[in-house]
């Protein structure tokens, strides 16, 4: 099974609808989710196949139906990643704020 990264999966808009439709309406079959895209169901797998292969969706079998879920955990790592980033554009951006601030009283 190939290692995909996060950002990869995230990359492509049909993925992150697919992370979307999960998290507001919880396990969705295949079938439920092909319903919402305009592309084949072999494509849509195959998004789903990466999804799963970054560790961003399980799937489980009921019955004849295949569930996908969310799994959280990639992403609280990807945001604890980011955090200092978004820090730094915080910081950057009141900077900014407080030079505008200092420039309009001169």
């Amino acid at each position: 099974m190939p290692d995909v990264d996060v950002f990869t999966a995230l990359a492509n808009p049909a993925r992150r609808e697919v992370l979307r439709l999960l998290r507001d309406g919880g396990p969705h079959p295949v079938a439920e989710l092909a319903r919402r895209f305009d592309m084949s169901r072999p494509s849509l797998s195959e998004h789903l196949r990466l999804l799963k292969d970054a560790g961003l969706v399980t799937e489980r079998r009921a019955g004849r139906q295949r569930l996908y879920s969310l799994r959280t955990e990639p992403l609280r790592e990807l945001a604890g990643w980011l955090a200092p980033y978004e820090r730094f554009w915080q910081d950057r951006l009141h900077d900014l704020a407080n030079f505008l601030e200092t420039d309009d009283d001169d």
